[in-house]
């Protein structure tokens, strides 16, 4: 069975999308550490960050940057925190970039990540202004 990005990415399974190109997805995580935090993945599977073939690392990469500079605009985030799991802790067997906003007493510590829950609708407008700060970056 494909994962979940590779049913993402296809049009298979509905996702908040805040960024797409040939090579790259982004989409709202559904059990976000703060709001707006999301996912960026490459459109082609890779398992892992050492799956992933040396020429999609700049386009991930730089998705990766779009996502986090529009987190300031979107959200009036204070920075980012960009994470990767490869194998441990990794709960989808697809490469996936972590890009959360952060200020300055969020309460996140270390690895403990306390998940949380949007309101009805409220992930779809959450997406929408990531969306727009990454287009009019």
């Amino acid at each position: 069975m494909p994962d979940i990005v590779c049913q993402i990415a296809r049009g298979d399974l509905a996702a908040d999308i805040v960024l797409r190109t040939d090579d790259v997805i982004a989409f709202l995580d559904r059990r976000p550490l703060f709001k707006g935090h999301a996912l960026v993945c490459p459109v082609a599977h890779a398992r892992t960050l050492l799956d992933l073939p040396p020429d999609g690392a700049a386009p991930l990469l730089a998705a990766v940057q779009s996502v986090a500079a529009a987190m300031a605009s979107a959200f009036g985030a204070e920075g980012s925190f960009v994470a990767v799991n490869n194998v441990v802790s990794q709960s989808v067997p697809h490469l996936h970039v972590h890009v959360v906003p952060r200020t300055k007493g969020d309460g996140l510590r270390g690895f403990f990540w306390p998940r949380q829950a949007y309101a009805d609708g409220e992930r779809a407008a959450y997406a929408g202004r990531l969306r727009a700060a990454i287009a009019g970056a």
